[in-house]
């Protein structure tokens, strides 16, 4: 086993703190600000502030047509798409609930790469870790469709919210499989295009479905709102993409990956801590479950997520 530095592992720490807390952010955000315009402010946010990095390190941006069609299908598939999806399924389930979600997202990986990626195939040990995990998603969805018949609207609305979080889930996926077949580019300003084009790609969604009220003075969030959407594009989106690239840096996409098993329970616990979230049994035995999968399944195959 490689020896990894105290600051890899204090990176690995801040990351899980960053990626894993914007559940909870998101959580506050929907409280009064709508999903649409959470997401864009989110990565305007990003983009204000690395695009001015990516200058200043002086690495290059991409100059073909190739890299640039990839880049619009990352800023979709790995931002604009799965951030929506999971900001307005947040409305209707815990933060907890979402962190949870996203845990299969290296599950998705494996099978997208079984088919998309020459040389990774699906073993019978990747099959089994597979098979677990979306046990697991069974689980959690479980008391969603089997609720009495009083609560079967309030169910079906909570399903609902956490079929968009897994789709956003498996846009992550879908662009973890684009980010390995794109052309060799630097990462920061990598970053800094991604979140620009999903800035551009998600203002005309919140504006069609939230408009600026015409009146003066505008109506503005509350502090704890807007708080929420800088936290979200300063820590969660703009600081974590420089920490993340760093830590692959110094330490490899292989030690990165432990994020997949750090982020879900942080996310619980910021939700415990911070909103009163009060998760139930069934909560914990999917978590166990997903969380199992991906280990049996990623041995010899890590794939690293985002939130």
């Amino acid at each position: 086993m490689p020896h990894h530095r105290p600051r890899d592992w204090a990176l690995l720490l801040g990351l899980t703190a960053l990626w894993g807390s914007a559940f909870m952010l998101t959580k506050i955000a929907v409280g009064g600000i709508a999903p649409g315009w959470v997401v864009t402010g989110r990565l305007a946010l990003a983009a204000a502030l690395l695009l001015p990095l990516a200058a200043l390190s002086g690495e290059g941006w991409p100059q073909d047509r190739r890299t640039w069609g990839f880049l619009v299908l990352i800023a979709l598939m790995g931002n604009a798409l799965p951030f929506w999806l999971i900001t307005w399924g947040q409305r209707g389930i815990d933060s907890g609930v979402s962190g949870i979600l996203m845990a299969v997202m290296p599950l998705a990986v494996l099978a997208l790469a079984h088919v998309f990626v020459p040389g990774e195939g699906l073993t019978r040990r990747r099959l089994l870790g597979f098979i677990l995990g979306f046990a697991g998603v069974a689980v959690l969805f479980w008391p969603q469709t089997g609720a009495e018949p009083a609560a079967v609207q309030g169910a079906q609305g909570a399903a609902l919210s956490m079929l968009a979080v897994l789709g956003g889930a498996l846009c992550y996926a879908v662009s973890s499989i684009l980010a390995r077949l794109r052309p060799p580019q630097a990462a920061l300003p990598t970053a800094a295009l991604v979140t620009l084009l999903a800035t551009l790609l998600t203002l005309p969604l919140a504006i069609a479905t939230a408009p600026i009220p015409l009146a003066w003075p505008p109506p503005w969030p509350g502090p704890r709102e807007a708080l929420a959407v800088v936290g979200l594009g300063v820590l969660a989106t703009a600081l974590a993409a420089v920490i993340y690239f760093r830590l692959i840096a110094s330490a490899g996409p292989s030690f990165a990956a432990q994020l997949n098993y750090l982020i879900p329970p942080w996310a619980v616990l910021m939700g415990i801590l911070f909103l009163g979230e009060s998760p139930q049994p069934n909560h914990f035995y999917a978590l166990a479950l997903i969380l199992a999968g991906v280990v049996i399944a990623s041995t010899g195959h890590r794939a690293a997520g985002a939130a």
